[in-house]
């Protein structure tokens, strides 16, 4: 009899498992002549050379499918035990899919010009109201960069305008401080990574999320780095985070021109970088409108009257 060690190294142990242990089970009725034991991401296999081999490819092939889709359901271990095709097409324009096996793709014209730009440039600008996706879709395609080992890491920031990025004051330690802050980033990666590896990724720091603040004086090789809420950068803010740009380092820069939240007398980092930067080659520029929302209906229309505000009171400031 021959033994195996397999290690479930880049997806969630319980989500191979599966609720309950219910996908080792039906491994285990599938395969009757093997023995298998797991714990923790190590799966024991003994049994006779050939049926390890079978076991071997099988396990590999459940490996890519829970990585690719996200879940893995007892039909699909079935399926794939009996040979059967998951899909009858992979659908090119999927990022990624979800924890929940859903795809994660581009729902407008603009979002797959963001999926294309990062393709073919290493700094790109997002910009667009609230709810146009520039945020999800920039996460899905850092998550996705790391699940293919095109890169090592992944660095999230926004600035903390509302407490001027001077944290002392607000209560807790210094993660209970910016958690607020960052939240939007987080329920991000928790549709895309399970919670488990989620936290083993920001244990090791694979995953890296912090105020703009954090970045001075480093200088990031061998990831994606997402920059958020843009707009709230000043001029020398911005200049700072475009400057830490390492080797092999893609940046998204994310923002609204029409929720700066600066004070009146300082001028906003992402309108300056988009137009000290317009003509600089390898840059690419994606503007969203409001035709990209795919929140609820309403925001839209919240989106739209308060644009239509805003050029009226600009006519009523030109006109007196």
């Amino acid at each position: 009899m021959t033994e195996k060690h397999l290690i479930l190294e880049d997806v969630d142990p319980a989500s191979f498992y599966g609720a309950g242990n219910a996908n080792l089970h039906l491994l285990k009725a599938l395969l009757p002549k093997l023995r298998i034991v797991a714990r923790g991401d190590v799966m024991k296999v003994m049994g006779q050379e050939e049926e390890l081999e079978e076991f071997e490819t099988l396990w590999k092939n459940l490996v890519d499918h829970l990585q690719k889709r996200g879940a893995l359901a007892e039909k699909d271990i079935i399926d794939i035990f009996h040979g059967r095709s998951l899909s009858e097409e992979e659908d090119t324009s999927v990022i990624l899919y979800s924890t929940s096996g859903k795809p994660v793709s581009p729902r407008s014209q603009n979002q797959s010009s963001l999926v294309k730009a990062y393709s073919q440039h290493d700094l790109i600008f997002a910009i667009g109201p609230a709810g146009t996706g520039k945020t999800f879709i920039s996460i899905a395609l850092a998550v996705r960069a790391l699940k293919h080992r095109e890169i090592k890491r992944i660095i999230l920031s926004r600035p903390a305008v509302e407490a001027g990025e001077k944290l002392g004051f607000l209560p807790g330690d210094m993660k209970d401080k910016i958690d607020p802050y960052l939240q939007p980033l987080y329920d991000a990666l928790e549709e895309m990574i399970p919670a488990i590896k989620l936290q083993e990724y920001m244990d090791r720091h694979v995953i890296q999320i912090a105020p703009l603040a954090f970045m001075r004086g480093r200088t990031l090789n061998d990831a994606v780095v997402i920059l958020d809420e843009a707009q709230n950068t000043t001029t020398s803010q911005m200049k700072m985070f475009l400057t830490r740009m390492g080797m092999n380092t893609k940046m998204i820069i994310t923002g609204d021109r029409t929720q700066v939240d600066l004070p009146p007398s300082q001028k906003s980092g992402l309108t300056e970088a988009l137009r000290i930067l317009k003509d600089v080659e390898g840059i690419a520029t994606v503007e969203m409108t409001e035709k990209d929302i795919v929140r609820h209906k309403l925001v839209t229309r919240i989106v739209e009257a308060y644009g239509m505000d805003a050029q009226m009171r600009k006519e009523k400031v030109t006109i007196s």
